[in-house]
């Protein structure tokens, strides 16, 4: 039983449920005789234990089982009754000022907004597009010349300098010792033996690359050495040491020339380089098809929110925060952190928690409107699109269509992905091309 539904604020809601106490009594009363079937106690036989013992051991919490039974039925029943979609879970609180025999209890909670969409032919939403060009073909395989260089001993007069004895430069790899000091002592990680770098790459600070540049094997250099305040040693940011070093290797870096042989180690089985170059392009094309649908995904989702005002229930916000939280923690432990002292404050996730429940409600209400969702034959396109870089392509099929729960994942891809098209149908779209260094470099959000 329960009493007309109040409204307390936009979403917010209140009703009250009530029942005799005797339906309770009569119930626990029921359930205590079918505990005592297989109740033990010392001293007696399994099932003969008496009543009263049973229920002195196990009345509490069978009286409070069929509470919340009750409540939990009657409130679903009156949420069915008055046709109320419940976001979350109610807040139920007991009444004091019950009438006598009854049990009275209010029950406090939200329901979804009504989402109104936005006129989609109104809205603006700017695409970005990149291409694949030589450049980055070129670069590609740059880095993976880089990749797979190998060094030689630079150490014969003449050779790749000047026609003088060989000194370090950047490209190099150079072995040295050396020892800091501040005002005159040695200090932690400030000295080591035969440590090997290539000059150029950013591993030792700039004013380190500097001292060792121009040196020949067997010389040393004194120069001082300002840390950055910010510098991970704290023992040593802020000040300034005085460093000695001695270069005792120098060795000039080696990359594979671009030939049968450099394609063979692609996996490039008759060694044309023409061949490889069009399997780096396949790929890059595949990555930025992948990049740019990230993007315009999330441009459309960001079109999507600021286009749709309404009020998103609390606690839908709340229990993605907490969700998000226990996720961030689950993945910290995976990689091997201790995470037992860390706080996980659900609070730290709410605005993203805020973002994710608001599109959630806007996409349902988009796909349900429009008959959005997934087919089957999309579903199965898009595992056979991830098929296509795997040797096996059979087993990426089998792996996802033997698992409900990554089948749901790809589901839930597809039908994003067909809101991003029915919305860039609808929408004022512009396109922009951006280059594909920026493309790479940027952090689409899903």
């Amino acid at each position: 039983m329960a009493t007309a539904v109040e409204t307390l604020g936009k979403l917010e809601r209140r009703l009250t449920i009530s029942f005799p106490v005797a339906d309770v009594r009569t119930e626990v009363e029921k359930r205590l005789k079918q505990q005592a079937k297989s109740a033990k106690a010392p001293g007696f036989r399994p099932g003969k234990v008496p009543l009263k013992m049973v229920a002195a051991q196990y009345g509490y919490q069978i009286e409070s089982d069929v509470l919340n039974d009750k409540v939990g039925r009657a409130f679903n029943e009156a949420a069915n009754e008055n046709q109320l979609r419940v976001a979350g879970f109610p807040k139920i609180e007991p009444k004091q000022d019950a009438p006598e025999g009854m049990l009275e209890f209010d029950a406090t909670f939200e329901v979804y907004p009504d989402v109104v969409l936005a006129d989609l032919a109104t809205m603006e939403v700017e695409t970005v597009a990149a291409d694949v060009t030589d450049t980055e073909i070129d670069k590609t395989i740059d880095i993976l010349r880089k990749q797979r260089v190998h060094y030689h001993a630079k150490g014969v007069a003449g050779e790749h300098g000047d026609g003088g004895e060989p000194v370090a430069a950047n490209g190099d790899r150079v072995t040295v010792d050396f020892v800091g000091k501040i005002d005159g002592v040695e200090f932690d990680g400030g000295k080591a033996d035969n440590y090997a770098f290539v000059l150029g790459e950013g591993r030792m600070l700039p004013e380190f690359e500097a001292a060792t540049i121009g040196l020949k094997v067997g010389e040393s250099k004194t120069f001082p050495l300002a840390f950055p305040e910010d510098y991970h040693g704290k023992d040593v940011a802020g000040k300034t040491a005085d460093f000695t070093i001695t270069l005792n290797k120098l060795e000039w870096a080696h990359m594979p020339e671009i030939d049968a042989e450099f394609a063979k180690s692609l996996g490039i089985e008759d060694g044309a380089v023409e061949k490889m170059r069009d399997d780096i392009k396949t790929n890059l094309e595949r990555e930025v098809t992948a990049r740019v649908k990230a993007r315009n995904k999330e441009a459309v989702m960001d079109a999507l929110v600021k286009a749709t005002d309404m009020e998103v229930p609390k606690a839908m916000i709340q229990q993605d925060s907490e969700r998000l939280a226990d996720m961030t923690r689950q993945d910290m432990m995976q990689r091997g952190m201790d995470v037992k002292a860390m706080p996980f404050p659900a609070e730290m996730f709410a605005d993203k928690a805020e973002r994710r429940v608001r599109l959630g409600l806007i996409l349902s209400a988009l796909v349900s409107d429009n008959n959005l969702q997934a087919t089957q034959e999309q579903v199965k396109a898009q595992i056979e699109d991830f098929s296509q870089s795997y040797e096996d392509p059979k087993e990426v099929l089998k792996y996802y269509y033997s698992d409900r729960r990554r089948l749901g994942e790809v589901e839930a891809l597809v039908l994003e992905e067909n809101v991003v098209n029915y919305v860039l149908g609808k929408a004022k779209v512009s396109t922009k091309t951006i280059a594909f260094d920026e493309l790479m470099g940027g952090n689409a959000q899903g």
